[in-house]
């Protein structure tokens, strides 16, 4: 059994650097430094269409990680597309925290997918090796992602998961301003 102070404090659904750098940065800001990356299951396919779905596999990260690493937060960052009404397909970004029975979710930015890519990923690719192939990289999706090179290296992928995960981390920088919301104990983990 791990000692107290052997177990990580927040255990990340995920061994993407990207994704662990974005949760130390976040969470060092909230005074967390001991954040262990797990890999573990989103229990949605590999790539997730829609926003539910997308959350979804956010959230049960989060949960799968909190629950093998027995650290005090669990965090799942999950990214996928989703088509809006009005045809068009969007890259998004879900990320979830889970601490004191409560899930916290929060959105990075959305980006216009060029309408080739939207159509591979809905005939089936994932939109990884979508990116790989159309931007000659390797493994984007550890690196500068799709958002990155769509962006021409303006917007990371590290800093988009910075923003979803810090737009879901800020009822923990300002609890009392939180209190009372449906994010104060309400929101039960699934």
């Amino acid at each position: 059994m791990r000692s107290e102070a052997d177990r990580p404090e927040v255990g990340v659904g995920s061994t993407n650097p990207t994704k662990v750098r974005a949760a130390e940065t976040v969470f060092s800001r909230l005074g967390f430094h001991r954040v262990a990356a797990w890999p573990v299951s989103s229990d949605v396919p590999a790539q997730p269409l829609g926003r539910e779905e997308t959350r979804r596999g956010a959230v049960m990260r989060a949960l799968h990680a909190q629950e093998e690493s027995g650290a005090r937060m669990g965090v799942g960052m999950e990214g996928g597309v989703a088509r809006s009404p009005d045809g068009r397909g969007w890259l998004i970004g879900v990320a979830a925290i889970i601490v004191d029975g409560r899930v916290l979710v929060g959105y990075g930015p959305q980006l216009l997918l060029p309408p080739t890519v939207m159509a591979a990923v809905e005939a089936g690719e994932e939109l990884g090796p979508v990116i790989d192939r159309l931007s000659g990289l390797t493994e984007a999706k550890a690196g500068i992602g799709a958002i990155g090179w769509l962006t021409g290296g303006l917007v990371s992928r590290e800093a988009s998961w910075v923003v979803a995960l810090g737009a879901a981390a800020a009822p923990l920088f300002h609890p009392d301003l939180y209190r009372g919301s449906p994010i104060d104990g309400t929101w039960p983990a699934p």
